[in-house]
């Protein structure tokens, strides 16, 4: 495939009016997503000497993040994008830095929990803005190659991110870290409210309608959540035992790095993804593409060197935008009107579990077994996620939607 049969489709998509405005705001906006799970750990780790603590404190910011994600998203559907933007940045500005205060001064440690959980509940999901916002300018024929780029921005931000906290929190200081990864947050997030001319129609709510406050929960979106917490495992879990493994080997500056290999690897079958024809519905792409990654992981086992780490992660980095853009691909085409937003962020906060969980599991098991040892926490999740997937197949039967497929097959931006 030449450069520019693979980058023409992704370019098409910026003659849409101020996709690049609200792409690049979106991209600045995600970049807490790998810098405030990973500086909490090395702030928390670097203050305490405990990996256990560490995790802990990073997955309760990751918990209250996914927990508080769709309510953020549902009134985002009801009152529009850039007014509960503005009032969500506001609280996480505040939230993080009295956060990194409290760890720096000695203060009570359940305050350090209290806090981590206040700044992870009032950052919004980025993406799913951002993906509601192509959703609302293109037709169905040109969404999976958008869904496949914010997928690559996403790894984007997932290479640049933790080489950029981990050289921060290990050359300046711990707190330099996870401010920054704050400050880019806010920065992104009022960018993107400022850009009112793109923001999907506001759908108030009807008093006279019934409640749809679980209706959103389809079986399709459930299976898919499902999933993303064993896949969000994985990545929480990755995070700590890259970092414990470096310390071990003597290099815990090339821990940014090596984690940015596993998004690099992404980044890579992302852009691939985005403009190939692939046969079979939506529903067996994504079950297909949980089976690649929960074999790619098994991988991990082999770690016992960097260089080793560098190879597995890269293989396993390109299952994992596949896994994404397939998920996104297959919800959004199954989404009620409007709840879009709300659906979108349902699969975040199925990952951001994953990685609550995966965290604390990883902190433990490097406190217990050692780093090397500890891979099998994102090893066996990976696992599990393939086998979530094809336990729920069957829900993901849609026989009355037969067109869904072939609208979204080609991946080609009309014009």
């Amino acid at each position: 495939m030449s450069p520019r049969t693979l980058f023409s489709p992704y370019a098409r998509l910026f003659v849409v009016p101020g996709a690049r405005s609200f792409s690049l705001a979106g991209w600045v906006g995600r970049l807490p997503a790998p810098m405030l799970g990973l500086g909490a750990v090395l702030l928390v780790e670097g203050e305490t000497g405990s990996y256990g603590l560490a995790g802990a404190v990073s997955g309760t910011l990751a918990l209250s993040y996914g927990i508080a994600g769709p309510q953020w998203a549902r009134a985002m559907d009801r009152r529009g994008q850039g007014r509960v933007l503005r009032l969500a940045m506001a609280v996480f500005a505040l939230s993080g830095v009295a956060f990194v205060a409290a760890v720096v001064a000695g203060g009570p440690r359940w305050s350090w929990f209290v806090l981590a959980a206040v700044a992870g509940a009032c950052g919004p999901n980025v993406g799913s803005l951002v993906r509601a916002r192509w959703s609302a300018v293109l037709d169905p024929a040109g969404r999976q190659t958008a869904y496949a780029f914010e997928a690559v921005v996403d790894e984007v931000v997932f290479v640049v991110g933790p080489p950029l906290v981990t050289l921060l929190a290990t050359l300046i200081a711990p707190p330099v870290g996870f401010l920054t990864g704050v400050g880019f947050g806010v920065a992104g997030g009022l960018w993107l409210a400022s850009q009112t001319a793109t923001e999907p129609p506001a759908q108030p709510l009807d008093p006279t309608a019934p409640s749809r406050r679980w209706s959103v929960l389809t079986p399709t979106l459930l299976v898919v959540v499902v999933t993303y917490l064993a896949v969000g495992t994985v990545f929480g879990a990755i995070d700590v035992v890259v970092i414990g493994f470096a310390e071990e080997q003597g290099a815990m500056a090339l821990s940014g790095l090596a984690l940015a290999v596993f998004a690099g690897g992404s980044l890579v079958a992302g852009l691939v993804y985005g403009v190939v024809r692939l046969p079979g519905t939506l529903a067996a792409r994504f079950v297909g593409t949980a089976v690649a990654f929960g074999l790619a992981a098994q991988a991990l086992w082999l770690v016992g060197s960097l260089p080793v780490l560098i190879a597995c992660g890269f293989l396993a980095g390109l299952t994992i935008a596949p896994v994404l853009v397939s998920g996104t691909s297959l919800v959004e085409s199954r989404v009620a009107a409007g709840v879009l937003t709300e659906s979108l962020a349902w699969t975040i906060t199925g990952l951001t579990l994953g990685v609550t969980a995966g965290s604390a599991l990883a902190g433990a098991a490097v406190d217990a077994w050692g780093a090397e040892r500890a891979f099998a926490v994102p090893a066996l999740a990976g696992a599990l996620a393939a086998l979530l997937a094809l336990a729920g197949a069957v829900l993901l039967r849609d026989p009355a939607r037969p067109a869904v497929p072939d609208r979204l097959v080609g991946g080609e931006i009309p014009g």
